[in-house]
């Protein structure tokens, strides 16, 4: 898949520009935050830092306290208009912290409540279909990625 950024000097993003990548490439579909990320590196036009996560942890605050915008990229199980979801991240101390879920919304109050910084953040969540053990995402995980990347593109990057 092959989508054309603008040329430099003409996005949104800033250095200070942060975008994780959530989820595990070899579950499929679960992975498709990491090939959101592989498109992101391929294109020398963005400025900013990409992490790639199997899930979010309290550590991740700090990163985000010296960012200007944060980006949280997931895959989602469920349907999804367009397939894709694009909004804004608040932060909230309403959340269940276990080994294996920390919210992005959590990080963001972490960020807060640690090192007194709160920058703005938004997260796009992409419909998948499978989640079984495969290193490939599935044609309509596909599909969604592909209108997730357009949007990105003429929207956010634009």
């Amino acid at each position: 898949m092959s989508i054309e950024l603008p040329v430099k000097g003409q996005t949104g993003f800033e250095p200070a520009t942060l975008v994780f990548g959530i989820g595990n490439s070899g579950r499929s579909d679960d992975g498709l935050g990491w090939v959101f990320l592989d498109w992101l590196q391929q294109d020398s036009q963005f400025p900013g830092q990409v992490e790639y996560r199997y899930q979010l942890q309290v550590e991740d605050a700090a990163l985000v306290s010296r960012a200007g915008r944060v980006i949280f990229v997931d895959s989602y199980k469920g349907t999804l208009p367009g397939g894709f979801q694009w909004k804004s991240c608040g932060r909230t101390n309403d959340f269940e912290f276990t080994s294996h879920v920390l919210p992005p919304r959590a990080v963001m109050y972490f960020c807060r409540d640690l090192y007194g910084k709160s920058p703005p953040a938004d997260i796009l969540m992409i419909q998948g279909s499978s989640w079984g053990l495969g290193t490939e995402v599935s044609p309509a995980a596909k599909h969604h990625l592909a209108s997730a990347l357009r949007f990105f593109k003429n929207k956010v990057l634009s």
